[in-house]
């Protein structure tokens, strides 16, 4: 038993609320236990400048911040440089994104997701990304009553969520505590039909074996079955 009374593969509380903010397309207020995450969905119908003219796709991004008052201590707003976590986060969560849509049928529009971290306690790029698809998905919904996008792009819905080696076992959806003393820690991206977007596994010891990737895969594509049918 874990020290907040969970089992080794049972995820935190989950609890998503729509309509946050009233400005955004979409906007969803995601807490996976303590870790509180605020994602809005906002669209520019526009391709991105770096797109080429010939290039009929559209695009989704992502921005990532934890705020100053997120953490124990205050962290620094980036305000002129974006660290290499951030950037990292960043690009994980749009390429999660726009790993379930078909950007063919989004010419012309480009949606950028931001995550703002209102409260830290581990797993935040995973509730993100969680957020982020349905954010997504409510701006979406709103583009095609508008009539600015023709058809529904999303190919089906993505979740993620975390896992890791504690003390010898596999443990699912880490919090703070738990992830500063892994020995292993994973950050694992699924779509609804299984395939991955992302299974990354980092040991901060010891190695691991084979049987033990395979656990930790499995009680997270477990997991993320559970999370998607909370959609």
């Amino acid at each position: 038993m874990r020290a907040d009374g969970r089992k080794n593969d049972e995820l935190r509380n989950i609890r998503f609320t729509h309509n946050y903010t009233k400005h955004a397309l979409g906007s969803v207020l995601t807490e996976f236990g303590d870790t509180k995450v605020l994602v809005t969905a906002t669209a520019e119908l526009k391709k991105p400048k770096w797109m080429a003219e010939d290039d009929t796709r559209g695009w989704v991004t992502a921005e990532y911040s934890l705020l100053p008052a997120s953490t124990n201590t205050r962290c620094k707003r980036e305000r002129e440089k974006v660290s290499g976590r951030t950037q990292e986060i960043q690009r994980l969560i749009g390429r999660s994104l726009r790993a379930c849509v078909d950007l063919e049928k989004m010419s012309g529009v480009t949606i950028t997701i931001d995550a703002d971290v209102l409260q830290a306690d581990g797993g935040t790029r995973t509730a993100s990304i969680c957020g982020g698809f349905l954010a997504l998905k409510d701006a979406i919904e709103k583009l095609l009553l508008s009539g600015d996008l023709k058809e529904n792009p999303i190919i089906e819905p993505v979740a993620a969520i975390s896992a890791g080696i504690v003390n010898d076992e596999v443990k699912l959806d880490l919090n703070y505590e738990e992830d500063s003393h892994a020995q292993a820690d994973s950050n694992i991206v699924l779509t609804q039909s299984g395939k991955i977007v992302d299974f990354q596994t980092t040991a901060e010891g010891n190695p691991y074996s084979y049987d033990t990737m395979i656990e930790i895969f499995n009680v997270a594509k477990s997991a993320i079955d559970r999370i998607i049918n909370m959609y």
